[in-house]
């Protein structure tokens, strides 16, 4: 079981919720600072910016690096706010814990790696620093699950995880797919734990921020991580994606902060509330009646030599189910998605079949 506490520099204050601003990469003192003051201004209680910076390629700006944390305990000094900064193994860590650095952030390459996660735990054992956890690039639960296990066996409690977003081949809208099933299960799974939506890494590009921040809201996250930076055209890093203190003013201006149900709201739900109790119970049992069937097919192919999988007859029964989903309003997507999920299963029941025969 993993004991999550409060981080007390990411509270809610009534009608607002938490946001954590700065830019992706701290380039010079001037820019950190300059940064740092309008953020401020706005209200802004807790500054992020990338120290050191894992990029793609190399050859590409890597960060200002160690020298980099003098500016950010000016931001602190001269500000009033906390810092936080990206680490990914334990000369990092021993670093940012130095210079006196508040929360400290594992990036999505970093989560990937069970090696790098527990050498940064190692090396926080024994300190109660925030560490918010970014979800890994790919979209695996467990490794990011994981991650948070192992820094609670280091004695860390004080733990937030930053949904940022999943790699896709086929996403064509932002730059990481939302995929917001995967935070939601991530919150069941560990009961008590604050999800912090990144909408900037998740867009990739500075006007679709404000939308996917207000869908973060409407998901309940529980703070926003977002870039900023004084002259985004200008950035050594993700200058795409960032937004001018004037934009973030903006946006923190127009975001809709739903209210929770009252009783007259849970009163009017409930007949449909029921009603889609029954329609689910009935989806259960159809589904069980479905892989009923797939299995007496599989236990034919066996006892007739026939392969388990027929692709040509998958690919013509799910386009015509897209279609036929199309026809009711359903998204194209969701339904391709649904029933390649259940042909998976499909299939798993026939191998069993087979194995068990």
């Amino acid at each position: 079981m993993i004991e999550i506490e409060k981080i007390e520099l990411l509270e809610a204050s009534q009608g607002r919720i938490p946001i954590v601003a700065g830019p992706c990469s701290a380039e010079s003192e001037n820019q950190v600072l300059d940064c740092a003051r309008s953020l401020a201004a706005l209200g802004i209680k807790v500054f992020r910016a990338g120290v050191w910076k894992p990029r793609t390629r190399p050859g590409n700006f890597e960060g200002a690096g160690t020298p980099a944390l003098e500016w950010l305990r000016k931001v602190k000094s001269e500000t009033g706010m906390a810092v936080t900064t990206e680490v990914a193994n334990t000369r990092h860590v021993e670093a940012a814990l130095k210079a006196g650095i508040d929360i400290l952030w594992i990036g999505a390459r970093t989560t990937t790696s069970p090696f790098a996660v527990q050498e940064i735990a190692d090396a926080l054992r024994g300190t109660d620093i925030p560490v918010l956890v970014k979800n890994p690039i790919n979209a695996e639960l467990e490794l990011w699950i994981g991650a948070f296990e192992r820094l609670s066996e280091a004695g860390l409690k004080r733990l937030a995880a930053i949904h940022r977003g999943f790699s896709s081949y086929n996403e064509r809208i932002y730059r990481y797919s939302p995929e917001w099933q995967i935070p939601i299960e991530l919150r069941r799974r560990i009961p008590g734990l604050p999800v912090i939506c990144d909408p900037s890494h998740m867009a990739g590009r500075s006007e679709l921020v404000p939308h996917l921040a207000q869908m973060a809201l409407d998901m309940k996250a529980d703070g926003l991580f977002i870039e900023a930076h004084p002259n985004p055209a200008q950035a050594l890093s993700d200058r795409a994606q960032q937004l001018t203190p004037e934009q973030l003013a903006e946006l923190t201006g127009k975001l809709v902060f739903h209210r929770d149900p009252e009783p007259a709201d849970t009163a009017f739900m409930e007949p449909y509330r029921s009603k889609l109790e029954e329609v689910d119970l009935k989806l259960i049992q159809d589904l069980a009646e479905r892989f009923r069937i797939t299995g007496s097919i599989g236990e034919y192919k066996n006892l007739n030599n026939l392969a388990i999988l027929q692709p040509d007859r998958y690919n013509s029964i799910s386009d015509e189910l897209v279609n036929e989903g199309l026809k009711f309003g359903l998204d194209e997507k969701f339904i391709r998605l649904l029933f390649e999920t259940i042909h998976a299963e499909s299939i798993r029941c026939q191998i069993n079949k087979k194995n068990n025969t």
